[in-house]
């Protein structure tokens, strides 16, 4: 009930509100990734800057932050439980104003996805839909502990890797920068099963079967874990076989920071989740840079 009067009680969104509901601090990943793309790709963006600016911006504010409206207004009831001061349950994005902006940016998302070429806008289509089957019904598979977290993944580091790499070099990326960007993309999905941890109560009463609801907390945190460093491990092998030992030194390196940090946070997973996806995430981006400079020579 008070929920339903507060969102009656304004007519349209409040600046801040609408903001938040786009959550700048989830850009950073995919507008991280777009740049190992780049990287990667071995071309310099000499005369093409415009090219690698506005892919960012793509990347992060309009996609990233789109697909975080589509998911806030689907799950506006799960919110209601989990975290009622978020922008739609507090009425402060009021009435659909949260689905009609997911919609509007869905569109925007797609004309500036034509400035691309093919590459860039096939990539574009495949992000906006990779959104909405995530969050809405009937398709929702933010449902699954395993194809949810594994579409994020995909979405937030493979799909803006291969994006950048492809529109830099004009084609398709080569079989390394492929390789690493897959590996990279199946890793994240530890990082979305550990985020899964701030709405555990929320999921459990919504049909949400998220890991931390199907495995509890501590069995879901050593599995996220397991799926984050063994994908690192795979980079670090392909590395040293592709003569670029000390890329992979680099990237054993933050890896193995990473499992001290897993360790503090498997002393209370529900607690130190939030924790380690500060620390151990910006571990697991580090070396995804050092990945691309390694991986850009290759051919």
């Amino acid at each position: 009930m008070i929920v339903t009067q507060n969102i009656h009680s304004r007519r349209f969104p409040d600046p801040a509100a609408a903001l938040r509901l786009i959550k700048p601090i989830t850009w950073f990943p995919p507008m991280w990734a777009y740049l190992c793309g780049v990287i990667s790709s071995g071309v310099a963006p000499s005369g093409q800057w415009w090219v690698v600016i506005l892919g960012v911006i793509l990347a992060g504010p309009i996609v990233c932050g789109m697909s975080q409206a589509a998911n806030d207004w689907c799950d506006r009831h799960v919110d209601a439980i989990n975290e009622p001061d978020r922008p739609i349950p507090s009425g402060r994005i009021p009435g659909r104003w949260g689905l009609w902006i997911a919609l509007a940016m869905s569109v925007v998302s797609l004309i500036v996805g034509w400035q691309f070429g093919p590459w860039g806008f096939g990539a574009t289509i495949i992000g906006v839909l990779a959104a909405w089957a995530y969050s809405a019904e009937p398709v929702r598979l933010k449902r699954s502990g395993i194809w949810g977290p594994g579409l994020v993944g995909f979405s937030y580091e493979t799909l803006p890797w291969f994006t950048g790499a492809a529109i830099l070099s004009a084609g398709a990326p080569t079989f390394y920068v492929i390789t690493v960007a897959v590996l990279y993309g199946v890793g994240a999905h530890g990082i979305m099963t550990l985020n899964d941890f701030k709405a555990l109560e929320g999921d459990r009463h919504t049909g949400v079967n998220s890991l931390p609801v199907v495995l509890g907390p501590d069995r879901a945190a050593k599995v996220a874990c397991t799926v984050m460093a063994v994908p690192q491990m795979a980079v670090i092998a392909a590395l040293i076989l592709w003569g670029k030992p000390l890329h992979a030194a680099g990237v054993a390196a933050v890896l193995i920071v990473q499992f001290w940090a897993m360790t503090v946070m498997f002393k209370d997973p529900k607690a130190k989740a939030p924790w380690y996806n500060g620390t151990g995430v910006l571990l697991y981006v580090s070396g995804m840079m050092i990945t691309a400079f390694a991986v850009r020579g290759l051919s």
